[in-house]
């Protein structure tokens, strides 16, 4: 008699590995969830702090969710989306409700206002950027040197930054419901900007390059003897955020004359 029995199916590893990135992308969504619970319910600094630690781990797992991605070639167009939805709750919602608890619900109605304007601003710039990185047969176009906006985790860490300087006892940033007010709102305001920050995806070794990264990290070694430790990630958000002012506003005038030479006679 003839073997009737069904040939077993291979295990198709390429299709395995598309479910990996998407995990890592899972756990940052679950990271940010726990932080806006603990953050709901914070009562003493060390709830802050540990809200603004998950957020941290979020952060973690979003670089790490690309980089398999591309290590195992598993982009997809189902990966941008899936990690933009992500992006909204960890870098969004997450430290939108933080800094309300830890600082601007001292003016509830301003305060909550400001708050949903982070996370609006944060969606906007999130669709912007699937939009803007998307070919036209829907598959993610290559990474460029820029962003365009400021990066909603690069938002997110600013507000996580100053949540972790705070506990070291040096200043009392949380008291300060104005000046937070300001830079909630002034985060928003660069998302949805035309200015551009380095991705940092496509860096040549050249002597700029080499200038800038021994500035940044002499600066941050610099900050953490003198201030402390919890300073060092306020620091590097605040040298992000001025690198793409100033290039921006070096590079203005260029770009105005190029977009004057594109505009036909009349």
């Amino acid at each position: 008699m003839l073997d009737q029995r069904r040939p077993k199916k291979r295990l198709n590893l390429r299709k395995t590995l598309f479910v990996l990135p998407s995990l890592i992308t899972l756990s940052s969504v679950f990271c940010g969830f726990d932080a806006i619970r603990v953050a709901s319910g914070a009562t003493e600094a060390e709830d802050f702090y540990r809200a603004a630690v998950l957020i941290v781990f979020a952060m973690f797992f979003d670089m790490l969710d690309g980089r398999v991605a591309r290590m195992t070639r598993t982009q997809s167009a189902f990966g941008l989306q899936l990690d933009s939805l992500a992006d909204v709750v960890s870098f969004g919602v997450a430290p939108a409700v933080l800094m309300y608890n830890w600082s601007l619900k001292q003016m509830p109605t301003l305060g909550l206002a400001i708050s949903f304007l982070f996370v609006a601003a944060g969606a906007v710039r999130l669709a912007r950027f699937n939009v803007l990185s998307m070919a036209e047969e829907g598959e993610p176009k290559k990474c460029s040197k820029y962003f365009l906006g400021l990066p909603i985790p690069a938002a997110a860490g600013v507000v996580v930054a100053l949540v972790i300087a705070s506990q070291s006892g040096k200043f009392d940033a949380a008291s300060h419901v104005w000046p937070m007010m300001g830079v909630t709102l002034a985060l928003g305001i660069l998302m949805i900007s035309n200015v551009r920050f380095r991705t940092f995806k496509q860096v040549r070794l050249d002597l700029p390059t080499v200038l800038l990264l021994t500035f940044v990290v002499g600066s941050a070694v610099a900050v953490g003897l003198q201030m402390g430790g919890a300073f060092v990630l306020f620091w590097m958000a605040i040298v992000y955020v001025s690198m793409g002012l100033i290039e921006s506003a070096v590079g203005l005038p260029r770009r105005l004359r190029e977009g004057s030479k594109s505009i036909p006679p009349s």
